[in-house]
């Protein structure tokens, strides 16, 4: 089976927040995979767009472009399909066919992406 892309890394901090969800949601790491076969490999290497991925403007830089996934099915949350509540942020590296995982969260936690954690690790001094 082909790989869907080149690589795919996780920042520490995304790893943290994806363990302390995955306590409640159980069902997260298959959930993941299946986004990443699923609507990561359909928006960026098929350019079919399903209105789940927006880029994350006015973050004072332009490469990597960062992505913000509103759309994320989770087999835990029954009965609410890609309407689960769960933002994913990442990056999207096209020349190196690479994705970053930066953050993970459900929107009852929190209300937007960590701007200051995307900043610290991407934006150039």
């Amino acid at each position: 089976m082909k790989k869907k892309f080149n690589d795919i890394k996780r920042l520490t901090e995304f790893d943290k927040d994806f363990k302390k969800l995955l306590k409640k949601y159980r069902s997260l790491e298959e959930d993941l995979d299946a986004f990443i076969d699923n609507q990561l490999v359909l928006y960026h290497k098929l350019n079919v767009d399903n209105n789940g991925i927006f880029q994350i403007p006015n973050l004072g830089f332009e490469e990597p472009k960062i992505y913000k996934a509103k759309k994320f099915a989770c087999k835990a949350l029954k009965g609410k399909g890609v309407q689960s509540g769960i933002r994913i942020v990442y990056a999207h590296y096209p020349d190196e066919d690479m994705l970053e995982f930066i953050e993970i969260y459900h929107k009852s936690d929190k209300e937007n992406e960590d701007r200051e954690r995307i900043r610290r690790y991407y934006a150039k001094n």
